[in-house]
């Protein structure tokens, strides 16, 4: 039984390790002030966002490229509370989400579509921030590249709490597994609140056709579909003055859901790679926890666990240490205790995401 555990951990220790060689393969990318040529269409789908909006709204005044040069389209998911534009800088309008499918998200991007004009669009939430040279940064990789879709990073602005610390952790682990995996050329994730891509590619896709029955997925579906069309036209900008900010859930409640929420898409990946990297973080997650169990009913001795749990800690620190340092000026706090219970909050939560309804937006979704 010994023998199978570390087996797993064997196989998890060498995905990990592959990833962490594929983020250094991706070379970080620095803008070269070019005059800026490319036009954007920024799409924020949002529901009973009120207080979030002038916020990311401001950011978008801030940005450090010609007005002229974009425009915001806000799609409003059924608020409760109607919002509305007062002053701005920039062309911005709302429109209301039209429903045509299971996933609220997917068509209120398609919706959007419909007014969209730019050969680019841009996707991100209602809750974020981008910085002054998000723009800038993207339509100069475009210009330098032959990409007709791009991936950008996300990172969480925490507070001194023991929740956001955790969130963080889960966050910065998920963005060094999508950035490995772009370095290993097998793209499977992406992250919608930093997400861009022509508006061309998204007709020749067909859009979300295909997978509109699942409610979440906007970003990573796309990507695949994308990356198994043209694979060549799909890269990650690793760039720092392009990652976008995003506040994290309020409560372990709203975690929870958000992230079965993210792993209920899992089962539906076409990418083969993500599928079995799903496959291998939760069997290596799982197993942690049953050596836990089985130290605590004695069937374990002490040091193998500790052998098992210390190989998995190390590695995990390897991959998170590289990325937090790409995402933020600040470390990870409550690093120990979030890796210890991670893999319990992990496990239960793909397990759930198997045969549990979760709340998203006020709103019910089954499997």
């Amino acid at each position: 039984m010994i023998f199978g555990f570390f087996s797993i951990l064997a196989i998890y220790i060498i995905s990990i390790a592959l990833l962490i060689y594929g983020f250094f393969k991706i070379k970080t990318y620095q803008k070269k002030n070019l005059d800026p040529k490319t036009s954007f269409t920024i799409i924020v789908p949002f529901r009973n966002e009120k207080e979030n909006l002038p916020i990311l709204l401001e950011s978008f005044s801030n940005v450090n490229y010609p007005k002229n040069l974009f425009k915001v389209i806000l799609v409003d998911d059924s608020s409760i509370e109607k919002f509305q534009i007062l002053n701005s800088k920039f062309q911005v309008f709302i429109v209301d989400n039209f429903r045509t499918s299971n996933s609220p998200k997917k068509d209120a991007i398609t919706t959007a579509m419909q007014h969209v004009k730019t050969d680019w669009v841009i996707t991100t939430d209602a809750d974020c921030i981008v910085p002054e040279n998000w723009l800038l940064t993207f339509d100069n990789y475009i210009q330098e590249n032959k990409v007709s879709m791009l991936a950008g990073a996300v990172t969480y602005e925490c507070d001194n709490s023991f929740l956001d610390h955790f969130q963080q952790l889960d966050l910065t682990s998920l963005q060094g597994a999508t950035i490995g995996s772009f370095g290993l050329k097998n793209g499977f994730m992406c992250n919608g609140a930093n997400f861009a891509y022509k508006k061309s590619l998204f007709e020749d896709l067909n859009g979300f056709e295909g997978n509109n029955k699942i409610a979440s997925g906007d970003d990573v579906f796309l990507l695949q579909k994308a990356i198994e069309k043209f694979p060549k036209e799909v890269h990650y900008l690793k760039a720092e003055e392009a990652i976008v900010t995003t506040k994290p859930t309020e409560n372990w409640k709203s975690l929870f859901y958000q992230r079965v929420r993210w792993a209920a898409k899992t089962s539906s990946y076409k990418s083969t790679f993500g599928k079995f990297l799903g496959l291998i973080v939760f069997f290596g997650n799982l197993s942690f926890v049953v050596g836990f169990f089985l130290l605590i009913f004695g069937i374990w001795p002490y040091p193998i666990f500790v052998i098992f749990a210390f190989a998995k800690v190390a590695i995990d620190f390897v991959l998170l240490s590289i990325t937090n340092q790409f995402l933020t000026t600040t470390r990870i706090k409550s690093l120990l205790l979030s890796s210890l219970l991670y893999p319990f909050f992990s496990s239960t939560v793909a397990l759930y995401s198997l045969f549990g309804s979760y709340e998203w937006k006020d709103r019910k979704f089954k499997k």
